[in-house]
């Protein structure tokens, strides 16, 4: 078998036998998941566990979400194509793209310049032409292009900023996993009107936090 078939053979196993059974079921999140070459976005020594179920390290202390949560992410969010994104936490790119791929246009802040200038050479070969990236602390917000249709935080927050949920616009939607280890929460916040915001929560899960997040006040005795 060629290294081509190989590496698609374990794509579809990523999809088929990770993704799908984790409730995520649009089909244009699972084509697109077949277009956007995970891989390539995988730092070169890693690019063995591309498809494998966990989190990949991609230097800064940071890693890569495991890809069944960076697909069932996207499926909550459901960007459409004329949506203004906010991505919050740009790391190696690869949600960057997919959300690009479903959206209208991606801006992506990352504190760390290493990252966006990597992610800004990876989204360029594969024609990434609809995002913007920026260097900076977008943990508790991010007004330079509000309002936005879409929100995404890629490291978890103990609690949801709300400067970050003001700059949504009515009927925008934002996802964030929300709590402090072990418990944590996958959340949807919507817009329901100006200044209105409505929370579901999704599912568990256990992720590292965003740089500079916002704390909860502690009580003092």
């Amino acid at each position: 078998m060629s290294p081509q078939l190989d590496v698609e053979q374990a794509r579809f196993n990523m999809v088929e036998q990770q993704i799908r059974p984790w409730e995520v079921l649009d089909q244009r999140v699972l084509d697109l998941l077949f277009r956007v070459r995970r891989e390539e976005f995988v730092p070169p020594q890693y690019r063995a566990l591309a498809f494998a179920d966990l989190e990949i390290p991609i230097g800064h202390g940071e890693k890569m979400l495991a890809p069944k949560l960076e697909a069932r992410l996207l499926q909550e969010l459901a960007p459409q194509p004329g949506d203004r994104i906010l991505e919050v936490g740009t790391g190696s790119g690869y949600m960057t793209a997919l959300l690009a791929g479903l959206g209208g246009h991606v801006y992506s802040v990352d504190i760390v310049a290493g990252f966006t200038q990597s992610a800004g050479a990876r989204l360029g070969a594969h024609g990434a032409g609809n995002v913007t990236l920026e260097t900076g602390d977008a943990a508790r917000g991010w007004d330079q292009h509000a309002p936005y249709d879409a929100i995404v935080l890629t490291g978890s927050v103990p609690v949801l900023p709300e400067a970050i949920q003001k700059s949504l616009k009515p009927g925008g939607r934002l996802i964030a996993v929300v709590g402090e280890p072990p418990v944590m929460e996958a959340k949807l916040i919507t817009c329901v009107a100006a200044g209105i915001c409505h929370s579901t929560g999704l599912f568990e899960t256990c992720i590292a936090p965003l740089r500079n997040a916002l704390q909860p006040e502690r009580f003092v005795f």
